[in-house]
C-alpha cells in the first residue's frame, strides 16, 4: 500500500526559470527558533508586533465609529482610552507601533542585501531596541507637551 501524501506538499514545488523543479522552503514556525539568540525573539517580536499593529487599527477604527456616531458614543471611548488601562493600551500602541517600523526598516537593509553578517545583524538589532524605547518615550513626552 503506498504512503497518501501529505496534499499541502503541492504547493512547494515550484520551476526555476531553466525550467528545473525545485521544492521551495517551508516558512519557519516556533519550534524552528532558538529563542535565546537576538535574532530569533527579534524575528518572532517584529510579528507579534504586527499583530498587535492590527489589534490597534481596530481600536482606531472603533474610535473613528464612535466619533461619527455621536458625542455619547464618543465619549464612552474617550473615557476608556483616558483611563489606565486605556493610556497603558496607547503607551503599548506607540512602542509597537515604533519597534515594528525599525525593525521594517530593518528588514528592508536585508532585501538590499545589506547587513547580514553578524556583527551587523546584533547591532541593528540592538539599535532597534534602544531606538524603540528612545522614540517611544520621547513620543509620549512630546504628545504631553503639545497637549
Amino acid at each position: 500500500m503506498s504512503e497518501a501524501l501529505d496534499p499541502r506538499e503541492a504547493t512547494y514545488i515550484g520551476h526555476r526559470t531553466d525550467g528545473t523543479i525545485i521544492k521551495r522552503p517551508m516558512s519557519p514556525h516556533l519550534q524552528a527558533y532558538d529563542m535565546m539568540q537576538v535574532t530569533s525573539a527579534l524575528s518572532i517580536m517584529h510579528r507579534i508586533t504586527g499583530m498587535a499593529w492590527a489589534v490597534g487599527a481596530l481600536v482606531l477604527v472603533w474610535w473613528l465609529a464612535a466619533l461619527a456616531a455621536g458625542p455619547s458614543a464618543f465619549a464612552k471611548v474617550q473615557w476608556f482610552l483616558s483611563s489606565f488601562i486605556g493610556i497603558l493600551f496607547l503607551f503599548g500602541l506607540t512602542a509597537v507601533a515604533w519597534y515594528h517600523t525599525l525593525a521594517g526598516i530593518r528588514h528592508m537593509m536585508w532585501d538590499a542585501g545589506r547587513g547580514f553578517d553578524m556583527p551587523s545583524v546584533y547591532r541593528t538589532g540592538k539599535a532597534v531596541l534602544v531606538g524603540t524605547a528612545v522614540l517611544t518615550v520621547l513620543t509620549w513626552i512630546i504628545g504631553i507637551i503639545a497637549w
